[in-house]
Parts: C-alpha cells; sequence; structure tokens
C-alpha cells in the first residue's frame, strides 16, 4: 500500500506523483529534515557547546590551560555561570592536552573535584568523591593518543579529547584552594609557580548561544578535537548540516536561517523539558514539584535497560554544568544531591513580585552543609538582585531554625522584618527557580524519611 498524493503535514503540503515528490515537495522535505537535525543537534549537543562558552568567557579573563580562574570568597551573581553555587570555592579551567602534553594536578584536603572531557562526558573524581578520598593527591591525565610510559605515585586517567574541563570545589574554601597545583609531568622535577585568577565579581558571559551561533561553538570541538572522539549517531546528525572534522563549516543562506530556527526552537523544548517535564520519574516525590536532574541516578542517562534518557540529558546539559557519578548517585555522606522546582505548591510559576516560604524539616539531611540557592529563569545564573549572593546555606552563622527545630526559607521582593537571614530578594516581573544541595547527603534523603516541603505562597 503506497502513500497518497498529497500529505498535510505541519511543514506545509506535500504533493507526490505515485509516490514520487514533486519539485515543491523535495525542496519543502529537505528543508523540514534540516530543521529536524537541527533542533536534534541543539538538544543532543548541549554538553559540547556549553565548555566552548566556557572556555571562551574564561580565556577572555586570560585563564588559560597553565591558569586556574576561581573565586574569593565564594561565587556571586556576576559572571554567569549555569546554576554556580554561593557556598563553596571555585576553581576552574581548561587542560590543553595537545599542546602541553600530559598534566599533573596536585589537590589538597576535603576537594570535591571532577574532570569531564568536551563533550562533558566523565574523566575522573578527585577529591572525597576520588581515590585520595579527600586526604589530597597527585593525578596524571593524559591526551588520547599517549603512548609513552607513565610513571608511578599518581592517580593515572586518559581523557577522550586534548580539551578537558576540570572544576574544583574545595571545603576549606580559599586559602585551601590555593594550595591547589597544575603542571605538565615533563615539568614534574620543577614545577613552575602556579598562576590564579579571581573572577566572582567579574560580570562576563559562560552560556552557550540561542541562535545560529550555537553551532560555531559545536564546531570548534568538531575541529579541533580528534575524529572518532564523539559517538557515530551524534557525529553523523552534524556531519548531515556540513560539520565534519578537517572541513571548514560553510552553511548557505538556506541553510544558516534554518539552523537559527532550530537553535531558538531547541531552546523553547529544552526549556519546557526543565520546568516542566512530563515524564513522572523526574518527580522525586508524588504530588511535589521537586524535581531531579538524574531520573535513573546514572551519570550517563541510562535507563535501568540501558536506553539512553535523551530528555535528561538536554535539560541536564541546558540547565547545569559538569557531569560525575557523585552527582547522579551519591554514597550515603559522600558526593552531593540536588532537587529543584520553579513551582510553588498550587503548581503556578515561581513569582518574584510575591513572597513565598519553604520549611525545610528539622535534621536537614547533609553532613556536609545544605543550601537554597536562586537562579534566574533566562540565563539559569544565579540571580542578579542588590544582593551578590542570592542564597540561605548553613554555612553562614545568621542563618536560625525554629523553636521546633525546622528552618523556614523566604523568598519575595521585600525583607521580612527580624528574618532577613533566612531570606533570599526576588524581583517582580521576572520569574526565578530554586536548587536544593545537599552536600554529603545522609540516609534520610535517600529513604526519603525526609523531604522538603513545597514552596507556599505567602
Amino acid at each position: 500500500m503506497g502513500i497518497p498524493d498529497r500529505l498535510e503535514t505541519v511543514f506545509g503540503p506535500m504533493e507526490f506523483f505515485d509516490g514520487l515528490p514533486l519539485p515543491d515537495t523535495v525542496t519543502r522535505g529537505y528543508d523540514a529534515l534540516d530543521l529536524l537535525r537541527g533542533i536534534d543537534i541543539f538538544l543532543d549537543c548541549q554538553p559540547g557547546a556549553t565548555l566552548v562558552a566556557m572556555r571562551r568567557g574564561l580565556l577572555s579573563l586570560g585563564i588559560d590551560s597553565r591558569t586556574i580562574g576561581y573565586t574569593a570568597p565564594r561565587c556571586t551573581s556576576a559572571p554567569r555561570l549555569l546554576t554556580g553555587n554561593t557556598e563553596t570555592t571555585y576553581g576552574m579551567t581548561f587542560l590543553a592536552l595537545d599542546r602541553d602534553g600530559p598534566i599533573v594536578i596536585e589537590v589538597p584536603e576535603g576537594s570535591l573535584s571532577v574532570v569531564n572531557d568536551m563533550w562533558q562526558r566523565y574523566v575522573a573524581d578527585m577529591g572525597i568523591a576520588g581515590p585520595d578520598e579527600g586526604k589530597g593527591g597527585k593525578y596524571l591525565f593524559l591526551p588520547p593518543d599517549h603512548d609513552g610510559e607513565v610513571p608511578d605515585g599518581y592517580f593515572v586517567s586518559r581523557a577522550s579529547t586534548f580539551s578537558c574541563y576540570v572544576l574544583f570545589r574545595v571545603l576549606g574554601g580559599v586559602e585551601s584552594l590555593l594550595t591547589t597545583r597544575m603542571y605538565p609531568l615533563s615539568a614534574a622535577a620543577d614545577p613552575p609557580e602556579q598562576r590564579f585568577v579571581n573572577f566572582a565579581d567579574t560580570d562576563f558571559a559562560m552560556i552557550p548561544a540561542n541562535d545560529f551561533s550555537f553551532f560555531g561553538e559545536l564546531d570548534e570541538i568538531v575541529q579541533q578535537e580528534p575524529p572518532g572522539t564523539l559517538d557515530p549517531e551524534r557525529a553523523g546528525r552534524l556531519a548531515s548540516i556540513g560539520m565534519v572534522p578537517g572541513e571548514p563549516f560553510r552553511p548557505d543562506d538556506r541553510m544558516r536561517s534554518i539552523l537559527d530556527t532550530a537553535a531558538r526552537i531547541g531552546s523553547g523544548l529544552v526549556r519546557t523539558l526543565i520546568y516542566k517535564p512530563r515524564d513522572p520519574a523526574f518527580y522525586y516525590y508524588p504530588g511535589s514539584s521537586w524535581k531531579n536532574m538524574f531520573p535513573s541516578r546514572n551519570h550517563e542517562f541510562l535507563s535501568p535497560q540501558g536506553a539512553r534518557l535523551l530528555d535528561a540529558r538536554a535539560m541536564f546539559h541546558y540547565a547545569a554544568l559538569v557531569i560525575t557519578p557523585a552527582m547522579a548517585a551519591a554514597a550515603v555522606g559522600a558526593g552531593s544531591q540536588y532537587a529543584y522546582t520553579a513551582e510553588d505548591s498550587t503548581g503556578a510559576w515561581l513569582d518574584g513580585g510575591r513572597s513565598y516560604t519553604l520549611t525545610l524539616p528539622e535534621n536537614i539531611p547533609a553532613k556536609n552543609f545544605w543550601a537554597i540557592d536562586v537562579y534566574d529563569t533566562q540565563t539559569r545564573s544565579l540571580l542578579r538582585t542588590e544582593d551578590p549572593y542570592p542564597s540561605v546555606h548553613s554555612l553562614s552563622d545568621a542563618v536560625r531554625a525554629e523553636d521546633n527545630g525546622d528552618t523556614i526559607i523566604r523568598f519575595g521582593p521585600t525583607a521580612p522584618q527580624g528574618r532577613e537571614a533566612n531570606w533570599v530578594r526576588t524581583i517582580p516581573g521576572k520569574g526565578w527557580f530554586t536548587i536544593l544541595r545537599l552536600y554529603g547527603p545522609l540516609e534520610s534523603w535517600f529513604d526519603q524519611s525526609w523531604r522538603p516541603g513545597e514552596i507556599e505562597p505567602a
């Protein structure tokens, strides 16, 4: 049985002669196919574009492969950084293993540090979730084409791309972070002085584009990394729009227009996935708005049956940064766990012009500390207000619990008198979302005998 001579589609009518596409249908068909491929690429290749944007942002401040950018005393809302937090001292850089060769990284005690390749695939944990177990240690990162000897005395990892993103988090704060060292293996006998750049208060962007330039960000990786570093399916989609290693990416005006539209549609689709996922697996509790970006508790976004959860991968990488098993399936007392929401208890979007309360019952299950951070729904970065630290966290001596042990967090444009330490300012006319972070999550989080309240309109 064949197809009818005329099909009504969302792309317009498609007409055939006995199954053979007429000229207008051929044109319309390829426009539709290129648009669909472009949308798929936007959703599936977010991890790489994000890191290219991060690397460009850091390089604009002089933070190269021999430099560690950091936040002192803590990260503020000034940098446009995907869901950063205000509680930990960050350090970050990008390795250049093709130029610098094997790299040694020395992390201090109490580190929660991670290395990802340029497609944001897991390479190694360093610190509490890594093989040094938080005692500090020396790590050696080898280029993908390394065939030389590997010396003893290091925790060794081989990266699949030359450029790798390194995120340093240190519980000991700035003083501890500044003892971190990073140098080529060839200089191990006499390491150079470590260079640091503080970007905590610097207004600069590290967020990927939502228009045609998104595809230019991807092409940087395609051209700079060895062929074969991306899985064949995604590499095939990139090739279908003319993005091939060793060849210039020069789409004509027609393709540029289609890809620009694809990025804009993709941005709208992934925002729907983030803020209103339809799969019940994303929700921590029945009837609750608190969501989990790792619904299968797998850092590769694999289901128990081995299927890739494409929506989960797209939404995580559009909203957040860096992958490690310690985030997806943390052990009790180690790693970190997260829950987020952009909704109040009625299901309405959180409105910066209204006031709300959130009750965290007593015995909040965090061995190290807990935090509530507030974010801009457009940039997915810390919300910019008069306070550069839009958060409430247990590291602050000013935060107070109620007489019954519960901690009540307040949100709104006006400070509640006498409760300012437990309050986060919001902005009328803007939406917002929040993330609950638990560092060193305890058993009551995993067995759900403890759960956060819903955000209640005041």
